[in-house]
């Protein structure tokens, strides 16, 4: 069956997403997935309790469209515990389905035909298509490689009366690269007298290494008044197919985003809404999440120290970006290909995260999996 009439096409040079590319391709070689970035393991069994109950109890209808009040309240508690930033539950929170939701919601609520978008690269592939469908245009800055670092001089000269919106990520998915307090300070100094907004995407503010400390937008009052924070539930409890997310943004901002919001989902699932707000009250659910995926981090660092492989840093996030040069000249895509076809294990190419392809040959691995999977694919990649 197919339609023969003229179809408008909005996203004319986008096809799949790279993620579900690789996945398929490792599926169909049975190749171990260190591609797509989610756990092979099982969230605790007193979440799955916590929703089960939640069922049984009847919560099975709407919750409210900026989500369950409790949730809310703990998240608010939980943000000025952690950054000394109080925002009001009530107008300030809102849970989305999934932080990939939330990050469309806000840019299709703020951005208008012909505003400009930063955009620092390599950076998560919805940014781009989500600015381009609001109508508008995604201005690149690509990182300083092989340190994903960001020169904010640089930056700064491609800021324009039309830019309304940066994002930034930290940590920083695909590099595990941290923007430290310096970077927040000297973001802050870039975006004062203008009218641009920061969109932070903080997914992973909870996986960070070596003793780092997560700078939140939220530490910094003059960012968090102009900021909209983006965060995952799934990343946190290990829970990436239940597509949770929440974002903070002050009073004025945040009624912008509902507006789109109650049109985009109108509330998120609530059950799982009801879960999240009580596991809440066990901090150390996120409190030692940087200890133990550093544990893992450390394991395949370890293992891939007298490999062909070239370690990029990797202070956050649950990825560790490795350079191949020294096993082939082949462009990323081609190499990522080859490693599921011949050695049965899968990556991301990098250039996947550019508008503009840019290929320094390096992979992504995901370490966010159980110890078996990750000896398994050292086993094979140390032998290359």
């Amino acid at each position: 069956m197919k339609f023969e009439g003229h179809l408008n096409n909005k996203l004319p040079n986008i096809g799949n997403s790279v993620f579900s590319v690789m996945t398929i391709l490792a599926n169909q070689h049975n190749a171990i997935n260190l591609a797509q970035g989610f756990p092979d393991f099982d969230c605790s069994d007193e979440l799955k309790k916590l929703v089960n109950v939640a069922i049984q109890n009847g919560h099975n209808q709407y919750a409210p469209m900026p989500g369950l009040m409790s949730l809310r309240e703990k998240i608010a508690e939980k943000t000025e515990n952690l950054y000394s930033a109080k925002y009001n539950p009530e107008t300030e929170i809102t849970i989305v389905p999934g932080a990939t939701a939330g990050i469309y919601t806000a840019i299709q609520a703020l951005i208008k035909e012909n505003d400009e978008v930063i955009i620092i690269e390599p950076a998560y592939d919805s940014y781009i298509p989500a600015v381009e469908l609001a109508g508008g245009k995604a201005i690149v800055y690509e990182m300083l490689f092989p340190e994903y670092k960001i020169n904010w001089e640089q930056l700064k000269k491609l800021f324009t009366v039309r830019t309304k919106l940066i994002i930034i990520n930290t940590p920083h998915n695909p590099s595990g690269a941290i923007l430290s307090a310096e970077d927040m300070r000297k973001l802050e100094k870039l975006i004062n007298g203008t009218d641009a907004l920061v969109m932070s995407d903080e997914v992973y503010e909870h996986i960070i290494f070596d003793g780092f400390e997560h700078q939140s937008v939220a530490r910094y009052p003059q960012l968090a008044q102009r900021s909209i924070i983006v965060s995952s539930f799934g990343k946190t409890y290990h829970t990436t197919g239940w597509k949770m997310g929440y974002l903070l943004a002050p009073e004025n901002i945040t009624a912008q985003i509902r507006k789109v919001y109650q049109f985009l989902s109108f509330a998120a699932n609530t059950p799982i809404q009801h879960a999240y707000s009580a596991i809440l009250n066990k901090p150390s659910y996120y409190l030692e999440l940087s200890h133990f995926y550093q544990q893992k981090r450390d394991l395949f660092r370890a293992g891939l120290k007298n490999s062909s492989f070239k370690l990029l840093e990797c202070s956050g996030s649950y990825f560790q970006s490795v350079v191949y040069d020294k096993l082939s000249d082949k462009g990323d895509f081609e190499m990522a290909q080859t490693l599921i076809s011949e050695h049965k294990v899968a990556s991301i190419p990098v250039s996947a995260f550019y508008k503009r392809k840019t290929d320094h040959h390096v992979l992504r691995f995901c370490f966010a999996k159980k110890e078996e999977t990750l000896n398994k694919a050292l086993d094979i990649l140390c032998k290359l």
